[in-house]
């Protein structure tokens, strides 16, 4: 698979063309994804890298770095937060790149991303495995997060689900963080819809969580719409039951969708799936019937 190598903000990207996008890889940490452009585009990135956000850790000084990672869910310190400052392995088979984290020791996993083509032109398969290195099981989930371009808004699917035959007990919830304040203006609620702004112009942050139904999370900016889906599976899911995320400051906003609890046994894996697509879809305001004309 052919690829070019260039130096974006200061990271050293391989870049290759998959299904007319544009993937960055960075080779010197992960495993991330740094970039995804569509090819009519080149540098549209979607992402946001961010270079100098960092948080002190019993292990080090762990950085956001920004664009896409893969973590373990519950989030907790230190375990979230371990370095991944290292150069990763990168394998090429056909037309799928597998991205080699290195190990996590002191919490006994190793992460790998994979990405192959999608069904259609601007859609991408990422498929986040993390293995269980260690002597003894673990229960964790595979926590999908992208930081994404800023001054556009997060979309989560939010329509009713039949869980009774009269409809009598509730359907849907939502989560919220310590921080989180309910009348906070970026978070607003239309009809099916959830929307989550970013405003480079509000410092605090917020987190909502939910069960999006149906299973995608999307971001709107600068008339592109970047898309994750996902299938959601009967199980036990963390957060109170969130498949999805969006975290929010005046810097950036994550875009996050999670897979359900799972014990894993000494030498097995964890997998989640998301298939990425990229549309030009113009300019697009967050009000429901705009909203399900655009994105069904």
């Amino acid at each position: 698979m052919e690829y070019t190598e260039k130096i974006v903000e200061g990271y050293r990207l391989r870049i290759y063309i998959v299904n007319k996008l544009l993937i960055g890889i960075p080779l010197d940490i992960g495993p991330r994804i740094l970039y995804i452009a569509p090819l009519e585009k080149p540098e549209f990135n979607l992402f946001s890298i961010i270079p100098d956000i960092s948080i002190e850790t019993p292990e080090g000084t762990w950085k956001i770095h920004g664009g896409h990672r893969l973590w373990t869910s519950p989030e907790a310190m230190p375990r979230s937060y371990s370095l991944d400052d290292k150069p990763v392995e990168l394998r090429i088979e056909r037309d799928e790149i597998e991205i080699v984290g290195n190990p996590e020791r002191a919490n006994n996993v190793l992460k790998k991303i994979r990405v192959t083509p999608g069904e259609e032109d601007y859609s991408v398969k990422v498929v986040h495995e993390i293995i269980n290195i260690g002597r003894w099981p673990l229960e964790f989930s595979c926590w999908a997060i992208s930081v994404m371009r800023g001054n556009g808004f997060a979309i989560i699917p939010f329509k009713p689900r039949q869980v009774d035959h009269h409809g009598l007990l509730p359907d849907r919830f939502i989560v919220a963080w310590p921080y989180t304040r309910l009348d906070d203006p970026r978070i607003k609620l239309r009809g099916s819809y959830i929307i989550v702004h970013q405003d480079p112009g509000v410092k605090n942050p917020v987190k909502i969580g939910a069960r999006a139904n149906p299973s995608w999370i999307a971001y709107w900016v600068e008339e592109y719409l970047f898309k994750k889906s996902f299938r959601e599976e009967d199980a036990v899911y963390p957060d109170f039951g969130s498949s999805v995320e969006v975290y929010t400051n005046d810097r950036f906003l994550e875009l996050e969708t999670l897979g359900p609890l799972r014990r894993i046994e000494p030498g097995r894996s964890n997998i989640h799936v998301e298939t990425w697509s990229v549309k030009r879809i113009g300019g697009l305001r967050p009000h429901e019937k705009i909203l399900e004309e655009k994105l069904g």
